[in-house]
């Protein structure tokens, strides 16, 4: 940067920045690119960083990395503009100019936010996007047990590269490949490995991230504060984050994993009914067996649909100790070495992640998405067994919906040893976490009647899960759940606040208060400052 406080600033720029508020969108778009360019250290190539609604690029740079098409509809608001920053420097100086110029910006990574808010406001207009799609770079140090990752590289790409260098080392972060790093982080990030090794966000390192300032820190210049803060305090709050360091973690050459599938009609209930019972509590912290759950039709030509019950698992060890654990612990599942299919980590993941059987994985390195559709989802975490009865209650409502899906994820493990306070994410004493989504293909689809029945299926599970708060998972962002509005005070952002972070929410606010004071990096659900909310109260 050209200026390491951004006190000294050119009268003419100002005068030019300063007028911005009257100016036409094109005047807006001349004024950013112009304060861009004085303060990087190098000349940018705006044909190819910069897009506007008129350039030939914007609507796919726009769709790019965006997974759900409820948010890319016309009635959406759009961005001014999208900028993707090229290096560090470029997200410094895209901060500070769109401070000076009073553009409200939203950030994106990965673009898998469900309520789109890396790349749609629905609160304040006009909007430009900080896209880090080009900051994905990887760098593993298995002499070190670590890597430093750039934002904008998504998990696959990080699979990839430690498994280039390492069959024995991975990382306890989600199954979807195409999901961006920046944004997993920040919400706590889960997967297949957490029952063993806790979230992404516990085996965090180090952390570089641009503040309100527009100052670049790391762990130490930023403190613990902030950085317990960015480690499962939700994307889009305190600022942008621009590396991660994390902490590999050792895997065995071999890893076993399986797909089974039940329906009703095979006593699915019953089993499912067990699986809550042991699935966190019992099994082997090396074995992780979640569960899907989605109608099938039993008579294509009577349309009859059943539900289906699938777990899939994946083991740390080969298939003859996980056959012994399964007969053991489990042996409700009938288990059996035919069933299973012995593999490298990286392999299990690709497995997981709905690869098909030989698929290579270079695959990965395209980082392409691995869902798009138009959905709704939202979120549950159980602290005991959902009684039989309940469930068939929840089958009789999933059958009323064309195309839904539940999932739920066993904790337990290492999990339930770590302190809700470690990190922002608190939900470490359940069973598991619900996942209900709704999907369609059309726009021409009626939202409204998906929407509402996911509402009704969330209604109908209150007596079966987490109460005072009832919990949620803040990177399953779910804008019913309340949203941030102009005058939105702490008492009515702690409706979703303590849902997502429980009492973790009101050191969010301190440190909210103590590092963006004035709000500058703000969405739908982001944390808001006592600051702000002092100012309101007296206005």
């Amino acid at each position: 940067m050209k200026l390491s406080t951004f006190s000294i600033f050119p009268m003419f720029l100002f005068i030019l920045l300063s007028s911005t508020s009257a100016q036409q969108p094109s005047s807006k778009q001349n004024s950013f690119r112009q304060c861009l360019s004085y303060y990087s250290n190098a000349s940018i190539p705006f044909s190819s960083t910069f897009f506007t609604p008129n350039s030939s690029a914007f609507t796919t740079v726009l769709n790019s990395t965006a997974q759900n098409l409820r948010y890319l509809l016309p009635s959406k608001p759009k961005p001014e503009f999208i900028f993707r920053p090229t290096d560090d420097s470029q997200v410094q100086s895209a901060v500070v100019c769109s401070k000076k110029l009073g553009i409200h910006l939203r950030v994106r990574s990965g673009g898998h936010d469900y309520e789109g808010l890396s790349y749609v406001s629905q609160i304040e207009n006009p909007f430009i996007i900080i896209d880090l799609a080009k900051l994905r770079s990887v760098n593993v140090n298995i002499r070190a047990n670590s890597a430093w990752i750039q934002v904008g590289a998504t998990l696959g790409e990080l699979y990839y590269r430690i498994a280039e260098k390492s069959s024995t080392h991975g990382f306890p972060a989600g199954i979807y490949t195409s999901v961006g790093v920046g944004g997993h982080i920040t919400g706590g990030a889960y997967g297949t490995l957490m029952r063993k090794y806790g979230l992404a966000a516990d085996n965090v390192l180090d952390a570089k991230i641009v503040d309100a300032n527009g100052r670049i820190l790391d762990r130490k210049t930023m403190g613990e504060d902030l950085f317990w803060a960015i480690r499962g305090g939700g994307g889009g709050s305190f600022g942008i984050i621009l590396w991660w360091k994390i902490k590999l973690v050792p895997v065995p050459s071999t890893v076993t994993v399986f797909r089974l599938a039940r329906t009703l009609e095979q006593g699915a209930t019953k089993l499912l009914h067990r699986w809550q019972q042991v699935a966190a509590t019992k099994l082997d912290k090396d074995l992780n067996i979640r569960v899907l759950i989605t109608p099938t039709v039993v008579d294509s030509k009577s349309g009859n649909r059943t539900v289906t019950i699938i777990y899939e698992g994946q083991f740390l060890g080969g298939v003859k100790r996980l056959l012994e654990v399964t007969q053991t612990q489990f042996p409700e599942l009938n288990l059996t070495r035919k069933d299973c299919t012995q593999t490298s980590w990286l392999n299990s993941v690709m497995f997981l992640a709905g690869y098909e059987n030989g698929t290579r994985p270079e695959v990965l390195l395209e980082a392409k998405p691995t869902f798009r559709n138009y959905f709704k989802a939202k979120s549950d975490f159980a602290k005991v067994p959902i009684p039989e009865a309940a469930l068939e209650g929840l089958w009789k409502r999933l059958l009323e919906e064309p195309t839904p899906l539940i999932i739920f994820n066993p904790y337990g493990g290492v999990m339930s040893k770590i302190p809700e306070s470690a990190i922002p994410f608190p939900h470490r004493n359940v069973l598991f976490k619900i996942q209900y989504v709704t999907t369609w293909q059309s726009a021409n689809e009626n939202e409204a009647t998906h929407i509402n029945w996911i509402r009704m299926v969330y209604d109908y599970m209150t007596p079966y899960v987490t109460k005072s708060p009832r919990q949620a998972y803040v990177n399953y962002r779910d804008l019913d759940l309340g949203i941030n509005k102009k005058n939105t005070s702490i008492a009515e952002a702690s409706a979703w606040g303590t849902m997502y972070f429980k009492n973790n929410f009101y050191r969010l606010i301190k440190i909210k208060t103590k590092v963006d004071p004035h709000n500058f990096f703000r969405h739908e659900q982001s944390i808001p400052p006592l600051a702000l909310h002092a100012r309101q109260t007296r206005n």
